[in-house]
């Protein structure tokens, strides 16, 4: 959509969030449905500035930058690794609920989610405690997803369920993944 349409649109609908493209997402699910064994590799490149500040690239954007707070040594410049995970939890939660309701025909005026994990940091990187019963990383995340638009509060609910079940971060998150980590 260009931008023009774009402010139109906000003119027109100043409640409600900025529309997805309707059509754009039923070629998406097309497309889906026609290859469902379909996989896209994403990639990543990360450089270490310096301390805990590190830049990670990703296709053509700018840097995305990850730090650590001042008590765990880092800048303050940005989240830390554990909080960009939360972040990117809840855009995933976010654009699932959007699609899904755009899909089933509601507008949205309101979509707001609150991200909270708990996670025990003593191994300190691995040069702390090391116990080797110590269960690393989230132990539990809580989202909170307050999603208001033209539609029931049960089918409100119902969409934030399905964006739940097909989130590819929560599913991430939820089951295990194979990690292989190599030397240049």
């Amino acid at each position: 959509m260009s931008q023009t349409a774009t402010q139109k649109v906000t003119c027109l609908y100043p409640d409600l969030l900025r529309p997805i493209d309707k059509d754009g997402l039923g070629q998406l699910a097309s497309k889906g449905k026609a290859n469902p064994q379909h996989i896209v590799t994403l990639k990543a490149r990360t450089v270490c500035e310096g301390q805990f500040r590190n830049l990670t690239y990703i296709r053509n954007l700018p840097a995305y930058v990850i730090d650590e707070p001042p008590h765990l040594l880092g800048e303050d410049t940005a989240p830390n690794p554990s909080e960009a995970t939360l972040a990117a939890l809840g855009a995933c939660l976010s654009v699932g609920v959007h699609a899904n309701a755009t899909a089933r025909g509601v507008a949205l005026t309101k979509l707001e989610l609150e991200l909270e994990g708990d996670i025990n940091v003593t191994a300190v990187w691995g040069v702390g405690d090391l116990d080797p019963a110590k269960k690393l990383g989230f132990t539990d995340i809580r989202v909170k997803i307050t999603a208001e638009g033209d539609a029931t509060r049960e089918v409100i609910d119902d969409i934030i369920a399905n964006a739940n079940l097909w989130s590819p971060v929560a599913n991430t998150l939820r089951n295990p993944v194979n990690v292989v980590v190599t030397t240049a």
